[in-house]
């Protein structure tokens, strides 16, 4: 499956690996199985909520409230979605105390109900009410005999689904131990970087990397975690301590950084974790500059777990992508020049092929595309990952996908998607989308056969991604059928911008708007310099957030408004929205370049 990346870290490969396996071998191991927690103090923090500390003592006693209701609750499988990283590690702790498996969703949304209600005997969180979820509504007293029995090694605790970047995500079942291993793992590598350093987070739980990096491993190793994600920049910089910290991030969400307006307090940042893809390096050197720490990029999948690990120099002339594998981790190249991997994190000590290309050498191996990216389109043999590397050496874009796509008389074809670079966006402003389309083609036409070249094509300011991270199929399929809402006859003025979705999860959305030069609402607003009306700006917030969430019906009104930066015919902005049902809020930003245009939280009730 798709890399994922993570950490900061120092060192050259053969000393960081020899001190790696010293650690591994007499170094105490933080055992997941044996409830370390229970040892500590009582009124050791195990986290932070709105800047409360959560105590040893408090979060025990919602393990065993939970453990209490799923003991009563009959069936083994359960659905587990909760937004508080607190509450949702004291729900999965119970529900393994009462023997219930966790199927790990990556949202609630009905789609995703609906599958899953076929998969699993119950919901537990922060689900719909149709789907009946359990929920602790007066948990009781700590009893004092309270037994702690370790956990079965064997016993297949966790079901976790991957991305969906090649394709319909698939289930993948975890035996505890497998997790286990892998916290040792971190821990020894990691640990005494990290030291007492607090977890902080821009990504979710609900996903291997989230749940090893912000849950099993800072739990297991005593480090207090940060319950809210960070999705904002705003967030993490009110989220961020003053003290000691760790970020725990993705590429989708550091290549964001630097075009934002708040920025964190850095000075006590001590490493910082990346997920959902080798992330590029021009971001490498942005999170550089940025946060002061040079990312350590770690290579694994949701069914192997972490397999290697790089660290890439800054500097284009020093950087080497070679990849070293982790302590107790083998490596090989099947014949047909894929990746085979063996590695306590996997559930048995058989090789496990995987579909990236690989060269191995004495010094590492490196990675060369995937070998399901090879597709066939009328007899021919196409490397989508060509594709896109062409089309990146074009100079005219920075990001680019692409994917088969059927269309009419079910004939199949390539379309690409594309994040334009300044050049090309010149290109795209100034001639159209018909003329960068050709420049483009013209630079594919000398290398591959016609067949493969794109027939279809979405410029964006940024690729859709999911809560991880990362660049789905169907996001990307969704993205050639724009909704109607968006499709405007030629003869009538469109009355809402273009709309494309970046990232999506329960509660929050980013999304990309064009503003159409010929927007109704222009007219007359000012005749000479035209603007976008504050008031459509809100509506707008207000109908697309509709659109994403399901809001309460009545509008109640708007607290904390504002209008900082005027919106003009042909501007692209990225509109941000917050969903928070406890309290019938939504709350919106509106920004571009840096710059903030507007604000605001709109309430809604029944």
């Amino acid at each position: 499956m798709s890399p994922w990346a993570c950490c900061s870290l120092v060192n050259t490969w053969c000393g960081y690996m020899c001190a790696a396996s010293i650690m591994l071998e007499q170094a105490t191991r933080p055992d997941l199985l044996q409830w370390p927690f229970v040892a500590r103090p009582a009124t050791h923090v195990i986290g932070w909520r709105d800047g409360l500390a959560i105590d040893n003592a408090t979060f025990q006693n919602q393990i065993h409230n939970w453990r209490q209701l799923l003991a009563q609750s009959t069936g083994t499988r359960y659905a587990l979605f909760h937004t508080d990283t607190l509450s949702f590690a004291a729900a999965l702790y119970g529900a393994w105390l009462a023997g219930k498996t966790i199927y790990l969703p990556s949202d609630a949304l009905p789609e995703t109900c609906r599958v899953l209600a076929d998969e699993v005997d119950g919901f537990i969180g922060d689900f719909d009410a149709n789907w009946h979820p359990l929920r602790l509504h007066a948990p009781t007293a700590l009893v004092d005999d309270a037994q702690w029995t370790p956990l079965t090694p064997d016993f297949p605790g966790l079901v976790v689904y991957t991305s969906g970047s090649t394709g319909q995500a698939q289930a993948i079942p975890k035996r505890l131990a497998q997790m286990a291993n892998e916290v040792a793992t971190l821990e020894a590598l990691f640990g005494h970087r990290l030291g007492d350093t607090e977890i902080v987070s821009t990504v979710s739980h609900q996903h291997i990397y989230g749940l090893l990096f912000k849950v099993l491993w800072p739990i297991t190793a005593g480090r207090p975690l940060h319950a809210q994600n960070a999705f904002f920049p705003e967030d993490l910089k009110r989220i961020v301590p003053a003290r000691p910290w760790t970020l725990l991030s993705s590429p989708a969400h550091l290549k964001r950084f630097p075009e934002q307006p708040t920025l964190p307090d850095t000075t006590q940042l001590r490493a910082l974790f990346s997920s959902g893809g080798p992330l590029p390096a021009d971001a490498a050197r942005q999170t550089c500059a940025l946060f002061g720490q040079r990312p350590l990029e770690v290579y694994g999948s949701s069914e192997t777990g972490g397999i290697a690990w790089r660290q890439p120099e800054a500097d284009p002339a020093l950087r080497d992508d070679r990849w070293q594998s982790m302590p107790g981790v083998e490596v090989r190249a099947s014949d047909e020049g894929t990746l085979e991997v063996r590695s306590p994190h996997l559930p048995d000590d058989m090789w496990f092929a995987m579909a990236d290309l690989a060269e191995i050498s004495d010094s590492g191996f490196s990675l060369h595309g995937r070998a399901d990216r090879l597709v066939k389109l009328e007899e021919k043999r196409i490397s989508l990952d060509q594709i896109e590397r062409l089309l990146l050496a074009s100079g005219l874009v920075t990001e680019a996908r692409v994917l088969v796509h059927e269309g009419k008389r079910q004939r199949q074809f390539i379309a690409a998607f594309a994040v334009p670079s300044p050049a090309g966006r010149i290109i795209l402003e100034r001639d159209g989308k018909t003329r960068l389309n050709a420049a483009l083609r013209e630079n594919l036409a000398n290398a591959i056969h016609s067949i493969a070249l794109p027939r279809l094509w979405r410029y964006l300011d940024a690729m859709p991604t999911n809560a991880q991270g990362k660049i789905t199929v169907t996001a990307l399929a969704a993205l050639l059928d724009k909704p109607a809402l968006e499709r405007q006859p030629g003869n009538i003025r469109p009355t809402m911008p273009e709309v494309t979705e970046v990232e999506r999860s329960e509660r929050t959305a980013v999304l990309s708007l064009r503003i159409p030069e010929n927007l109704l609402y222009f007219e007359g607003h000012f005749p000479q310099a035209p603007i976008l009306p504050g008031v459509v700006q809100t509506d707008w917030a207000l109908a697309l957030g509709r659109r994403c969430f399901a809001l309460p019906p009545r509008f109640l009104g708007i607290h904390a408004l504002k209008f900082q930066r005027v919106i003009v015919p042909g501007a692209t902005v990225t509109l941000e929205l917050q969903h928070d049902p406890t309290k019938n809020a939504l709350t919106f930003r509106l920004h571009s370049d840096g710059s903030q245009h507007a604000s605001g939280r709109i309430m809604l009730g029944a």
